[in-house]
């Protein structure tokens, strides 16, 4: 299976580079450190949805931007067999272990502001996850599995068939229930 880690982090350096912006100027729009973006940039951190919404904003773009295969402008079909490559995030741990992969079904859609995804997550034993925030709202149906999602001080426990639809701008993670994989749609909106 192949692994868009790269082409997201260059994506990121040649919009960056591309429009002129010092990693300084980044860093002051997106309130992420200097050091997390040269990180981002050379792949050496897998960072969660809620930087790279910050670093998206910063650079005056879109979300999918960093995801973009081409820009289709009609109805974009994503077929089961095609839904091969993946981006992983980091779930925020120190060592940057990866916790889920994410299956983008419209990188090819241009001007979107959904970002639609089948993501399998992995079994974690991990107890205190760094919860993230962002600006826009999500949606999460549980296909396999079961999940967990920490919800500023709520925790929701979701089996298959079960969803979940909130404000992303409250601190949240999503992740395996405890040793436990799982497969979810998640639909992603941010406001541009």
């Amino acid at each position: 299976m192949s692994n868009s880690n790269t082409i997201v982090g260059s994506k990121i350096k040649g919009i960056r580079e591309s429009k002129n912006i010092s990693i300084e100027e980044i860093s002051e729009r997106s309130g992420l450190s200097t050091d997390q973006i040269i990180s981002i940039e050379n792949d050496q951190y897998l960072p969660s949805l809620g930087p790279l919404i910050k670093i998206a904003r910063a650079l005056g773009v879109r979300l999918g931007t960093f995801l973009d295969d081409n820009d289709e402008l009609g109805p974009v079909v994503c077929r089961a067999e095609e839904r091969n490559s993946s981006i992983s995030f980091s779930n925020g741990a120190t060592d940057a272990r990866k916790h889920m992969e994410y299956h983008s079904l419209a990188k090819q859609k241009a001007g979107r502001h959904m970002e639609p995804f089948i993501i399998d997550i992995q079994p974690s034993e991990e107890k205190n996850f760094k919860l993230s925030a962002h600006e826009g709202e999500e949606f999460i149906y549980v296909m396999e599995g079961e999940v967990e999602i920490e919800y500023g001080k709520e925790k929701y426990n979701l089996k298959v068939g079960d969803s979940i639809f909130y404000d992303s701008i409250v601190e949240h993670h999503v992740h395996g229930a405890t040793g436990k994989s799982a497969k979810i749609l998640a639909v992603v909106y941010t406001p541009f």
